[in-house]
C-alpha cells in the first residue's frame, strides 16, 4: 500500500496522530496521541550519570535530560525509527522544580511540536546517587 501511495504520488499515512493544546505545546507534551499501525516499541527507563565521552553528569540535569532523550533515539533508532516516533513519555523526577528546566529540552528533541503524551511524578530518590531523573517511552514505528 505504501509503494502504491509513492508510486501516485501520495504521502504514506502517518500512525501517529498528535492532539495538540496550546497550553500543553507550551509545556512540550500533547495531551493524547492517536496510533494506527506500526510497530510499538517499549523503552525501559533510561537514566544518565555520565555522558557518552564518560564525562560525568552527577547533579547535572540539563546534561542528564539531554543524555537520556539521546539514548531514547538510539533504543527506537534499533527498531528502526527515531525519537520523533516516541508517544508517551514517562519521566521520574527528584524535585519537582526540574520540570520547569525540562520543558526548553523537550522542545530540542521534539521541534515540530509534535510532542509525545507525557507523565510526570516526582519520587524520592532513584538508584544511585546523582540521578535527577529517569525517563521511560512508548513509540510507534512505521506507517499504517
Amino acid at each position: 500500500m505504501i509503494a502504491l501511495a509513492m508510486l501516485l504520488g501520495a504521502a504514506p499515512l502517518e500512525a501517529r496522530e498528535y492532539l495538540k493544546q496550546e497550553r500543553a505545546q507550551s509545556r512540550g507534551f500533547s495531551p493524547g496521541v492517536v496510533t494506527d499501525g506500526g510497530r510499538i516499541v517499549w523503552v525501559s527507563g533510561q537514566v544518565a550519570l555520565a555522558d557518552e565521552q564518560g564525562q560525568s553528569l552527577a547533579g547535572n540535569f540539563e546534561g542528564q535530560a539531554r543524555a537520556i532523550f539521546r539514548a531514547i533515539d538510539a533504543v527506537v533508532k534499533r527498531a528502526g525509527g527515531s525519537i520523533k516516533d516516541v508517544v508517551t513519555i514517562t519521566v521520574y523526577l527528584t524535585d519537582p522544580r526540574l520540570i520547569d528546566p525540562l520543558m526548553p529540552i523537550r522542545r530540542e528533541f521534539w521541534p515540530d511540536g509534535d510532542f509525545p503524551a507525557s507523565t510526570t511524578i516526582t519520587v524520592h530518590s532513584l538508584p544511585s546517587v546523582g540521578m535527577m531523573l529517569e525517563i521511560s517511552a512508548v513509540a510507534v514505528v512505521g506507517d499504517k
